[in-house]
């Protein structure tokens, strides 16, 4: 009897314990220093597929509601997450388009083909006007990448003339004629793309001269100043990064950096199983470590952090989806990819000091997007809602955290089961952005706020019963945000209870 009893008490100290937070978080709420700039949720959009064509370009004659051909769905849904730039025309393709053929009378365009995504017919009907129509329709600041592999200094620096100069010549006198009379501002100027390989497969230091040759003719006419990026490392190859901080760091404001997440086992975007899904984000962690040696390599050419250091492609490339052109890169979007995406954005905001910009791939139809679309159909992707979650870290302090977290394990391997982000805005509301890695168990988590005494606490959630769970256009909200009621306030901490596959955002008052 005596030994039943103390079977039992011990069986429930033991459940009790399991019960109990093994995660434990400090938000230190008055030590903020760097400011999470709203261009890390930045996005990019590329001549590929039905990205541009169908995905927000339909043209003015469409039954689809436009305006001046411009997708209102679309642009509605990207104001929504308050899009803050667009990166265009790629990618590959930015270092065979010749701006000049995308302007005038849309009937009198050249046609080319687009020789790295289909092989397809490009006609050229979204050119300059409309994309940077698009991006005042959007509210969001254009980031045009020029060509570098197969276009002249005489080009790119008259593009920038064209668009840029409100005085008396011969391209701003051309844009006049083309009916737009006064300049745009345009800020963010790309010299190049991946020119390692399909933007001229060039050594670094050819590029490292390139730039410099291209950036000196990039000129900033009236107030607009040009903020000039330079094409930076594919991954860890840390000597491009070397050899451009050291030759061309004086003449650029950032230097980019390209990773895109490998899935492991199953490469497809909706059937894998929970191996795969482990070992796929444990891949995609690997940011942390790009971003941090990357960084170390800047600090000393550059220990002031005047050069932005930019991930403007990243995200998870899966197969495409059956019965789909390989050339165009349409893959469905599940529970993972959100995921997937919270914790590179979670990355990106606790490197705020040397990363200025980000830009997943890409914003619509193509590689890891934000919304589908399928004629006047729509839908939102997991991804999209981690961006609706995360908005609120835009231009927010970025709060120092200590996170003591319990681990997530599957077939002998182990890595963190929680991971997060804190900032405070500029009314003095706290944000935490909360990642529940973990497939299987919810996670008890307490989180310390040093610093505040909070009143008020509120939350949303994005989760699913699968981590396979993705939306189509016959269900569109399978995978959605939800009201979150799952965390409690006591004195100056909380405790929250994460849902398995989950991205939580905590809102403190």
């Amino acid at each position: 009897m005596k030994k039943s009893i103390l079977v039992s008490m011990t069986l429930c100290l033991c459940i009790s314990m399991s019960m109990q937070a093994q995660n434990k978080l400090t938000v230190n709420a008055d030590q903020g220093k760097e400011t999470i700039s709203k261009h890390i949720y930045g996005h990019f959009s590329e001549h590929l597929g039905h990205c541009i064509y169908g995905g927000y370009w339909v043209g003015e004659d469409s039954p689809i509601p436009n305006t001046r051909g411009i997708r209102n769905d679309v642009v509605q849904a990207l104001r929504d997450v308050q899009i803050p730039n667009l990166r265009w025309p790629g990618g590959c393709f930015a270092d065979e388009y010749h701006w000049m053929d995308g302007i005038g009378p849309r009937s009198q365009r050249p046609k080319m083909v687009n020789t790295h995504w289909g092989g397809v017919t490009e006609d050229n009907s979204f050119g300059t006007h409309e994309f940077l129509d698009l991006c005042e329709q959007l509210g969001c600041e254009p980031y045009i990448c020029g060509n570098v592999g197969s276009g002249s200094v005489e080009e790119m620096s008259k593009w920038v003339e064209y668009i840029t100069f409100g005085g008396e010549s011969p391209m701003a006198n051309l844009r006049r004629q083309n009916g737009r009379e006064e300049p745009w501002k345009v800020k963010f100027w790309g010299v190049g793309n991946e020119n390692w390989g399909c933007g001229g497969n060039m050594t670094a230091d050819f590029y490292a001269d390139q730039y410099r040759r291209y950036a000196t003719y990039c000129r900033n006419y009236g107030d607009n100043r040009l903020y000039k990026i330079a094409g930076g490392a594919n991954s860890g190859d840390y000597n491009w990064t070397d050899v451009l901080m050291k030759n061309a760091a004086g003449h650029m404001h950032g230097l980019s950096l390209h990773f895109y997440t490998s899935p492991a086992g199953s490469r497809s975007a909706t059937q894998f199983s929970e191996t795969d899904y482990f070992n796929t984000i444990q891949r995609t962690f690997f940011m942390e470590e790009l971003l941090t040696k990357h960084s170390t390599i800047m600090d000393r050419y550059d220990p002031q952090k005047r050069v932005a250091l930019i991930p403007d492609e990243w995200g998870i490339w899966t197969n495409v989806e059956p019965d789909t052109n390989p050339g165009f890169l349409y893959q469905q979007n599940s529970l993972r990819d959100a995921i997937l995406a919270a914790i590179n954005l979670n990355i990106f905001n606790a490197h705020a000091d040397r990363v200025k910009m980000a830009n997943i791939a890409q914003t619509v139809n193509v590689l890891q997007a934000l919304i589908l679309t399928d004629n006047e159909k729509m839908l939102l992707t997991p991804t999209y809602w981690v961006y609706y979650l995360y908005k609120v870290h835009q231009d927010a302090t970025l709060l120092p955290v200590l996170l003591t977290s319990d681990k997530y394990e599957l077939d002998g391997k182990k890595m963190d089961a929680v991971n997060v982000s804190a900032s405070k805005d500029a009314s003095g509301k706290i944000h935490i952005t909360l990642v529940n890695i973990d497939a299987n168990k919810p996670q008890n988590i307490e989180i310390a706020l040093r610093g505040a005494t909070p009143k008020k606490v509120s939350g949303k959630v994005l989760t699913s019963a699968n981590i396979t769970d993705h939306n189509t256009f016959d269900n569109p909200n399978t995978v959605n945000v939800k009201d979150f009621n799952g965390a409690k306030l006591s004195k100056e901490s909380l405790s929250a209870s994460l849902p398995a596959k989950s991205v939580v955002m905590l809102e403190i008052e």
